[in-house]
């Protein structure tokens, strides 16, 4: 019987019913490491006699690759590809697929509560009343704010649409987004840095740029609105953590909110341990909605693929 390896923490703790239209088309599913990122050891153990993967975000080395001798497809359920060795994966004849759009509703309405959260200080002031204090620090609405969206894909325009709602000004930078993505007359599109001047809400919806430097260094954040909220639900790569620091203690940022992280679960640096700093465990698309879109999408792009290359 083939095999079709599952590794998203969201589907291998207790499968899915979309799963079960691989079983019924005669495929064994591999769980290595059920509700946990697999390591690369489980990986390389699991793989062999593989012939489809329906992946997550754990990191996929070339020697994993290598290993999977009868590997034909790997279908993401999200869109990024981050983890991945593309190269191997396109000189091998490996089929990618990206459940391209499914989670989009989903990360926009964190990225969005994040935004919110940070303009009116909920985080600090739940944690002072926790502590027996009464916290009363003046917030901001987001009506008539001026709000930077780095990355206008379907994740970066929704959450810009939810802006423009709400009442904000809304400038986005995208080099390679369609020109007529969005058309809104409180919206523009702009480059990097006048996206980011004045602004006092910026979020994150970019890949990493191709020498892997961060978006966001000391001259970046410098150009926001001072006490600017900055949320990343994006990758963490894309803002420089000793930069953020600074400008959370200079007050040149008053939040940073992140839902990405360099490692899952990451290790409890300066950064996040910070005051003024709102995590989440990389829940963006963990929603019931989008997991269901995404998992459909997934085995949907399995089945496409296989039973093709079965005729």
């Amino acid at each position: 019987m083939s095999r079709i390896l599952i590794t998203p923490r969201s589907l291998s703790a207790g499968g899915h019913p979309a799963l079960s239209a691989l079983e019924e088309a005669g495929f064994e599913l591999v769980m290595p490491a059920p509700g946990a990122t697999p390591s690369e050891a489980e990986l390389l153990a699991a793989v062999p006699g593989c012939v489809g993967w329906l992946a997550g975000v754990e990191p996929v080395s070339e020697a994993v690759i290598a290993a999977a001798t009868e590997l034909r497809v790997i279908s993401r359920n999200g869109t990024g590809v981050d983890n991945l060795p593309l190269e191997t994966l396109q000189r091998r004849g490996i089929v990618l697929r990206r459940a391209e759009g499914t989670n989009a509703r989903g990360v926009a309405e964190l990225a969005l509560t994040l935004a919110l959260s940070g303009l009116r200080d909920i985080v600090p002031t739940h944690a002072g009343l926790q502590q027996g204090n009464w916290p009363r620090r003046t917030g901001f609405e987001i009506q008539g704010a001026q709000v930077g969206v780095i990355g206008l894909g379907a994740i970066g325009s929704s959450f810009a649409e939810f802006c423009l709602t709400l009442g904000a000004e809304v400038r986005g930078f995208d080099p390679f987004a369609p020109q007529d993505r969005l058309a809104h007359p409180d919206f523009r599109r702009t480059d990097l840095a006048e996206t980011l001047r004045g602004a006092s809400v910026v979020s994150l919806h970019a890949p990493m740029p191709e020498d892997g430097s961060p978006m966001l260094g000391k001259d970046e954040l410098a150009l926001l609105a001072p006490g600017a909220v900055v949320v990343n639900t994006a990758r963490a790569g894309l803002v420089d953590d000793a930069a953020m620091i600074a400008a959370l203690d200079s007050g040149q940022v008053g939040t940073y909110a992140t839902d990405v992280f360099h490692t899952e679960p990451p290790q409890m640096t300066a950064l996040l341990r910070h005051p003024r700093v709102i995590t989440t465990s990389h829940i963006g698309g963990f929603t019931r909605q989008s997991v269901e879109r995404s998992t459909r999408c997934a085995v949907d792009h399995l089945l496409d693929v296989l039973t093709s290359h079965a005729a």
